[in-house]
């Protein structure tokens, strides 16, 4: 079995000792070299380039994004951002994710030790899958694991109902989900999207405090509107709604309008916001009059909802393999019956436009 080669760069002791333990008891992860800030990495890539790099954000001599674009510019490397979950480390780690970093595990100010040992299941599977992601899609235009736990299906959130089918109506819905890999992939995909487009309602895996500030970029950058959802926000045209990390959203329908929900509740597929949860509320309230999209992240979140809409004569896309960071999600959907048709990443905005014109 090969051994992937992780380079830590964090300017704190204690997040290096305890990272390099973690990682060292994993089988087939190996960290060559642990060290406190970007100009030390450099040194010790000149001897050895690792196969993955956890990299805080804001570090003294030179800070994580410098590093981080310097990295995908010479040799582009999977990089996992291990960030404080602040205002400020929102920003800046957003800022990250644009820059290519592959995803983010979170750290609290205090109890950071034990925070880390009880997350290394989420950080193991995130090296592990940084190991064999498609580092050339990031770099061409990033997510989040929240800690493990029991692994629940959408029912906590919202029982299956068997009567689900809809009239149709002139209002069309979008419904996308997507975790590793995905905040580069809505960029390329919203950026394209005129002003006139149906309404989006999108799960991107992501911790509490980050999806305000990426909804904020992407707002910034697209000629939609983009912000994050709160709950009783209409769904309308022109205008993406981002669930909020650490909380749930779900579709809802009074007479011909549509509208979002948001609300607490466990980990589904060990994710809140869960992409189960909304797509089975979009089957639901809109049935055929809506579009699901599932797009590139590890995992299964997504599936099972999925089916459901097709079940009730919604359109269903997946990403292809070709252009995902990580074929997780949607290969699950594709094996499960889920999806109609699988398209490449720059076909995506095609096929919601096409749901406006239906």
């Amino acid at each position: 079995m090969s051994i992937t080669k992780v380079l830590i760069v964090d300017d704190s002791a204690v997040v290096r000792q305890v990272l390099t333990a973690l990682l060292g008891e994993a089988s087939g992860i190996e960290v060559i070299y642990a060290v406190a800030d970007p100009l030390l990495a450099m040194e010790r890539m000149k001897i050895q380039w690792p196969d993955v790099i956890v990299l805080d954000v804001e570090m003294p001599r030179m800070d994580g994004i410098t590093f981080l674009k310097k990295v995908m510019r010479e040799r582009p490397t999977p990089v996992i951002i291990c960030s404080t979950l602040t205002d400020k480390g929102a920003q800046t780690t957003v800022e990250a994710l644009a820059a290519g970093a592959f995803t983010i595990i979170t750290k609290p100010k205090l109890g950071l030790k034990q925070f880390l040992t009880e997350s290394s299941r989420d950080l193991i599977a995130a090296v592990r899958a940084a190991a064999s992601a498609n580092v050339h899609r990031l770099v061409a235009r990033g997510i989040p694991e929240p800690t493990i736990q029991v692994k629940h299906s959408a029912d906590v959130i919202l029982a299956l109902d068997e009567n689900q089918a809809m009239v149709q109506t002139t209002e069309r819905i979008v419904a996308i989900g997507t975790s590793t890999g995905g905040t580069l992939a809505l960029e390329e995909v919203l950026t394209t999207l005129p002003r006139v487009s149906p309404g989006i309602i999108i799960v991107q895996h992501m911790p509490e405090k980050f999806t305000a500030a990426f909804a904020s970029r992407l707002d910034g950058l697209c000629q939609i509107n983009v912000r994050e959802a709160q709950s009783n926000d209409r769904v309308i045209q022109g205008c993406a709604l981002i669930a909020p990390g650490g909380k749930h959203m779900l579709l809802r329908r009074t007479g011909a309008q549509y509208f979002v929900e948001v609300r607490d509740g466990p980990l589904v597929n060990r994710h809140r916001p869960s992409v189960d949860v909304l797509f089975r509320s979009v089957a639901k309230c809109a049935g055929a009059n809506a579009l699901g999209v599932i797009m590139t992240g590890m995992g299964d979140d997504g599936a099972s909802g999925l089916l459901e809409m097709r079940k009730v004569g919604a359109r269903t896309v997946a990403q292809n393999e070709e252009s995902c960071v990580v074929y997780g999600m949607p290969k699950e959907a594709v094996g499960r019956g889920a999806v109609e048709k699988s398209v490449s990443l720059n076909a995506i905005a095609k096929e919601i436009l096409q749901q406006l014109r239906s």
